[in-house]
């Protein structure tokens, strides 16, 4: 598996949005520019997000983009899938394992892999991405729930 640039630019600018939204909507421009993404791109992955529940918009002069949830409650998992589909390394499209071999790689090999990554990216909030970024961004940052 191989996360595109979808993906990658998308949970960015999930990032910059849970940073820079705290005071006003934030722009494609806005994030295109900090971010150095294309705004045409972002037009893409923003249309994901949207549909996927993720992000709220806001049409005219105050509009932008804002998080459809707490940034405590939206996870990497939830991002990747929107723009990614699943996150499986190997999947059997449906088709019926019979042969004993095949069973026995899905179940202890890819089957442990997928679990693992899903696991993983469900386990990392925006939340702690933003504590993260400004941690590494201003190294006497201090964070209070």
């Amino acid at each position: 598996m191989k996360i595109s640039t979808k993906g990658r630019y998308g949970l960015k600018a999930m990032i910059d949005i849970a940073v820079y939204s705290i005071y006003e909507n934030v722009t494609l421009k806005s994030i295109s520019e900090r971010e150095s993404i294309s705004e045409k791109y972002l037009e893409q992955i923003f249309s994901a997000l949207r549909k996927n529940g993720l992000v709220i918009s806001k049409k005219g002069a105050q509009g932008g983009y804002m998080l459809a949830d707490s940034m405590s409650k939206i996870t990497v998992g939830h991002i990747l899938r929107a723009l990614e589909g699943d996150l499986n390394v190997v999947t059997n499209d449906g088709e019926q394992l019979v042969d004993t071999m095949d069973k026995c790689i899905q179940e202890n090999v890819w089957g442990k892999l997928n679990n693992s990554i899903n696991s993983i990216v469900d386990s990392i909030t925006l939340e702690e991405l933003v504590f993260q970024y400004n941690k590494y961004k201003n190294p006497n940052y201090m964070y209070y729930i």
